[in-house]
This record gives structure tokens, sequence and C-alpha cells, in this order.
């Protein structure tokens, strides 16, 4: 694993530090680590999303109901 060193603002350290004191998490890496994950897996959707937005603006109209289209959308999300 990969070792770094990095500076946090007054208020991060503080929070990372609660997180740590709350034993929500073992240590400041761990919380950094699992933020990171979190940013990865929403940029994942994110990326998901906008390509199914250009293939839908590229198809043209759908009969589909905004209801249906949310739960077809997050069927799909779910099987990711």
């Amino acid at each position: 694993m990969a070792r770094q060193s990095i500076t946090f603002t007054k208020p991060n350290e503080e929070w990372l530090k609660e997180q740590v004191d709350s034993e929500e998490y073992s240590s400041k890496s761990e919380v950094v680590n699992d933020l990171i994950r979190q940013a990865r897996k929403q940029q994942k959707q994110l990326d998901w999303l906008r390509a199914k937005l250009i293939k839908a603006e590229q198809s043209g109209f759908t009969n589909m109901r905004p209801e249906e289209i949310l739960t077809q959308s997050k069927q799909e999300i779910g099987n990711r």
C-alpha cells in the first residue's frame, strides 16, 4: 500500500479525529480510504447515468411514464 503525507484544514482534521474517537473507524487513513471508495462509487454511477442520458437523447422519445423510468433506472443501478 502506498504511503502518503497530506495536510487537512482544521475543520477536516477535527472531523477525522471525531470519526476515529467515536470508534466508527480505527484510523484516519481508514476514514480517508472509505471516503475515496464512496467517491469512486458515486463517480461510477454518475458515469453510467451520463452514458444512459446521452444514449436516450440520441435515440429519441419514450412512451414510458416518469415513474417507470425511475424504477427501471434504480433496478439497473442496483445490478451494477
